[in-house]
């Protein structure tokens, strides 16, 4: 595989014969272009006064939170890795777990009195497991 000109692919010591791995500098780009877009989007809903519901997105799991505007304090968080919210699910990154959070959250906030919120995806697409997230807490009473 050739990035930029040059082999992406490197013989590292103390691999096994024939195995390689692939260069940093590749993952290094895509989590610069990723805190981007998470910065930019968090310029964008900081200017609110509403609480930000705030989306994590890894491969196995998917995290909400809903953080207070001014002081930047967590209000109450939901995760796909707590037992309680899950039940019996097996898998945990999923569209299933993430609708499951999104009702998750939305009943925690509504238990504190929050209603409205400013949804924060964190610089992940709305799209797939981010989007189910959002419409489950939509359903679930929050607006936003």
């Amino acid at each position: 595989m050739r990035v930029n000109g040059f082999d992406a692919r490197l013989e590292r010591p103390g691999l096994p014969e024939g195995e390689v791995a692939v260069k940093r500098k590749i993952d290094r780009a895509k989590v610069k272009a990723w805190v981007g877009r998470r910065d930019r989007t968090r310029r964008n809903v900081e200017s609110s006064d509403r609480p930000r519901l705030v989306v994590f997105r890894s491969a196995k799991h998917i995290y909400a939170q809903i953080v207070e505007a001014g002081t930047g304090r967590t209000i109450t968080t939901v995760s796909s890795r707590s037992k309680q919210v899950m039940g019996g699910m097996s898998a945990t990154g999923n569209v299933e777990a993430a609708k499951t959070v999104g009702k998750a959250i939305a009943a925690a906030a509504l238990e504190k009195q929050i209603d409205r919120v400013v949804f924060n995806r964190n610089g992940f697409l709305y799209h797939g497991r981010v989007k189910a997230l959002a419409e489950a807490a939509r359903e679930g009473g929050l607006q936003f």
